[in-house]
């Protein structure tokens, strides 16, 4: 899609974003992410947005680093642990509130905020961001088992893109183990 004057902004949801394209058999490839969607306008902003977990946050850290010195603002903060009550350990680790006041914040300076998560939660941020002109463009799977996209969400959204269609363009294949010989 050429440039046309558009102005964007990405925010993604990186549990959800990383569940949803484990879920269609690929890993996301942050650089032609980032490539693909510069295509389409002037990218104002991209950000990710994760928990990180004390003891592995190690896991997350080259990811982390590598989006916050390519082009990404990178939002994160400590998953929280609790008792769920039965003696069970817990964690809580929603990045909904801080992706929600980003996109209000930078909903006045751009045409188009493209979401990439199919949590429910996000209905009335998209309402709040539509009342104020902006388009907004969900990116999620119906084609997943199961769905990873509420349906109240993808009903909302202005545009909904299943992430299996970008696949060719924002993704990497899997690495696979080959089978063993008998």
């Amino acid at each position: 899609m050429p440039r046309d004057g558009t102005t964007l902004a990405l925010f993604i949801d990186g549990s959800n974003a990383y569940a949803t394209a484990k879920a269609l058999g690929f890993d996301i490839d942050y650089k032609r992410l980032l490539t693909e969607f510069q295509s389409r306008g002037t990218l104002v902003r991209a950000l990710y947005y994760a928990a990180t977990f004390e003891d592995q946050e190690y896991s997350i850290r080259p990811l982390i680093d590598w989006l916050d010195y390519n082009g990404f603002t990178v939002v994160t903060k400590p998953a929280r642990e609790f008792d769920d009550g039965e003696g069970r350990r817990k964690f809580k680790r929603s990045m909904r509130v801080e992706l929600a006041i980003d996109a209000l914040e930078i909903a006045n300076q751009v045409d188009n905020i493209t979401l990439f998560s199919g949590d429910g939660d996000f209905c009335s941020l998209l309402e709040a961001v539509q009342r104020r002109g902006v388009h907004v463009t969900v990116i999620s799977s119906l084609r997943s088992k199961p769905p990873m996209i509420a349906d109240e969400l993808r009903r909302q959204a202005d545009t909904f893109i299943e992430m299996d269609d970008l696949k060719a363009a924002i993704g990497r294949t899997l690495n696979t183990v080959p089978p063993r010989a008998a």
